[in-house]
């Protein structure tokens, strides 16, 4: 993406940047991701580093754990403390999450997803 185009994408509301993200997640994986939680979840898998393979339904809601906690950890909320024995990063809780309704906390986490995708260059 040249300066040009992050120049407008930054400019973009976030529904369309959310759209965008998983316009590029579907070129990425060849599938286009339904919901939230399947971003989520993709992220943690990401960040656990030990590439992809079958996840038990508990190590599937941890992976999406470590994606909210990465992801609000840029906001203060999580602190990285370690790993448990089986590579799992664990996170500790640094500030109490403020009072936020279900739409402002999906908004909050696709704004800090969108900002991870640039971040750690995966667009």
């Amino acid at each position: 993406m040249n300066e040009i185009q992050k120049k407008a994408f930054s400019q973009a509301n976030l529904a369309q940047k959310w759209e965008w993200i998983l316009d590029e997640v579907q070129q990425w994986v060849g599938k286009r991701p339904q919901d939230l939680d399947t971003v989520l979840f993709l992220i943690g898998i990401q960040e656990l580093g030990q590439g992809t393979r079958t996840f038990t339904k508990e190590e599937k809601q941890d992976l999406m754990h470590i994606a909210v906690c990465r992801l609000m950890s840029k906001l203060g909320f999580y602190t990285l403390v370690g790993v448990d024995k089986e590579g799992f990063p664990i996170w500790e809780n640094a500030t109490p999450l403020p009072f936020m309704t279900g739409k402002e906390q999906e908004e909050l986490l696709k704004t800090q997803i969108i900002e991870y995708f640039f971040e750690e260059n995966l667009l």
